[in-house]
């Protein structure tokens, strides 16, 4: 089921909005057992449009747009849909009912230029949009299928997860695909595959693939068979072997964050957690408070980004800054051991580090990283050195703080 994603509008095309529905739609094609080959991006051109769709239809049996189905006259997906098809658009009473009652739930009137959203394309499959007002699409025709999709993010992905994939999941036929995915961190790439690659024999129809980020790296899983449980044992033959050669540095399965796995840690052991942050300046904080329920076990923090903060607030001695610096195995520690008295909680983290990109010495360089953790049983210190990036450094120091904190509670060494 080779499968071509295109994503329409000029502001992407431009760079001047990022776009994240075509990896959206990616991994959700992957994880059914589509294979993405190609990615496109097209203006606001009708001709553009007509051509790229026509491409896509050619070389694949799968097209997925997402863009330009609003109401406005630079979304013109549906008229390059029915360019291509040969269809007319036609009007659909339900789907301006539905639209009209969205907008009195708001207490607002429907503008008359949202009644196009109800033109579409003659004999298409509708998938209902529960967030927005623009439907999706579906024509299957001569053994292709053509989707299309709102852009809106949400409504993009609230739509290919409701109503997309199931559809497109039961199209598939032969093999029964098994996707698991390992969420490791702590370890990277190059030395993770240096752990599972000599003893690991992948069975036929088994594929692993390494997927680096900046808060680690999961392990994905592919097993094909002819039936569902000789997928799944294939899958979980693999998925023993990883956890037996780096089982120390996986904390989590599919779509786990090792946010929600500290958090958990910390509900089921029923402790506290507290932070004390200065180059993360809250990040870590916000991080933890992402997952619902955290105020269970989140007490509090403390932005300490300036000296006198660390001192007052945090207590930590302004002699030991002064001989130091703030950026020290020494301040990391005191800032922990504070932040656990202030808030009085079962644990406490600290992070100080030089984010950069200005601030390091050969002693110090940018990237480099103090993360403190302080518990009943004592206050410790590890030191990292990232790399030059400020947004890269902030966001591995959160990560790199809860894999600490996840690896006190269960005891790994």
């Amino acid at each position: 089921m080779d499968t071509e994603i295109i994503t329409v509008g000029d502001e992407l095309v431009t760079g001047h909005t990022l776009d994240t529905n075509s990896a959206l739609i990616a991994r959700r094609m992957t994880d059914i057992g589509f294979t993405v080959r190609y990615k496109t991006s097209v203006g606001d051109s009708l001709a553009d449009m007509e051509e790229a769709f026509c491409l896509a239809l050619r070389r694949t049996r799968v097209v997925i747009v997402t863009g330009g189905l609003g109401p406005t006259d630079d979304d013109i997906t549906k008229k390059a849909i029915v360019r291509v098809f040969k269809r007319n658009l036609i009007f659909h009473e339900e789907v301006l009912e539905d639209i009209r009652a969205r907008y009195a739930k708001r207490g607002l009137e429907m503008p008359a230029i949202s009644q196009n959203q109800a033109l579409l394309p003659q004999g298409a499959r509708i998938f209902p949009n529960k967030l927005g007002s623009a439907v999706g699409i579906g024509i299957a025709e001569e053994g292709r299928v053509f989707v299309a999709i709102p852009g809106v993010p949400v409504e993009a992905e609230q739509i290919l997860d409701d109503e997309v994939v199931p559809y497109l999941r039961g199209l598939r036929s032969g093999q029964v695909l098994k996707v698991v995915k390992l969420r490791t961190t702590g370890i990277i790439e190059t030395k993770l595959s240096a752990m599972i690659a000599p003893d690991m024999k992948l069975e036929g129809g088994v594929k692993l693939a390494y997927l680096p980020s900046y808060s680690g790296v999961d392990l994905r899983i592919i097993a094909a068979a002819d039936g569902e449980e000789e997928a799944d044992r294939k899958a979980q033959a693999l998925t023993r072997h990883l956890e037996a050669t780096c089982g120390r540095y996986i904390y989590g399965h599919d779509d786990d964050t090792l946010e929600s796995v500290t958090g958990q840690l910390l509900r089921d052991n029923d402790k506290t957690l507290s932070v004390a942050e200065s180059c993360t300046g809250g990040e870590l904080g916000m991080r933890i408070t992402s997952v619902p329920g955290s105020s269970a076990y989140f007490l509090g923090g403390v932005v300490a980004y300036a000296n006198d903060v660390k001192t007052q607030q945090l207590g930590v001695d302004p002699q030991l800054i002064e001989a130091h610096g703030a950026v020290s195995e020494e301040c990391a520690d005191a800032m922990a051991a504070g932040c656990r008295n202030c808030f009085q909680s079962d644990y406490a983290l600290s992070v100080t580090g030089i984010a950069g990109p200005d601030g390091g010495s050969e002693d110090k360089p940018v990237g480099s990283t103090y993360i403190g953790l302080a518990s009943a049983h004592a206050t410790y210190v590890r030191r990292f050195t990232f790399g030059p990036r400020r947004d890269v450094n902030r966001t591995r120091a959160v990560y790199a703080a809860l894999e600490l904190l996840r690896r006190e509670i269960l005891d790994i060494k």
